[in-house]
């Protein structure tokens, strides 16, 4: 496991979000697809709904920001 994927799903895991783990380490043609719907080579990709957010800085930058809450739907 990579660990920013770890992190990443970490993150996830402390705000109760369900995720859907797409494994491409041993998948090619899922790491292909994945390279050219995120427009990256990288992992780990990372989508809110259809928004792609990058990868796990991306996702832990919207975090300090405070906007990562509103984009899983977290705020009232």
């Amino acid at each position: 496991m990579c660990p920013f994927c770890i992190r990443a799903k970490r993150l996830l895991d402390q705000k109760g979000v369900a995720y859907n783990e797409v494994r491409v380490d041993f998948d090619p043609q899922k790491r292909l697809e994945m390279m050219q719907r995120a427009q990256r080579r990288t992992v780990p990709q990372i989508w809110i709904s259809d928004l792609h957010v990058g990868g796990c800085d991306d996702l832990f930058a919207l975090e300090s920001r405070g906007e990562l809450d509103r984009l899983l739907g977290m705020t009232g």
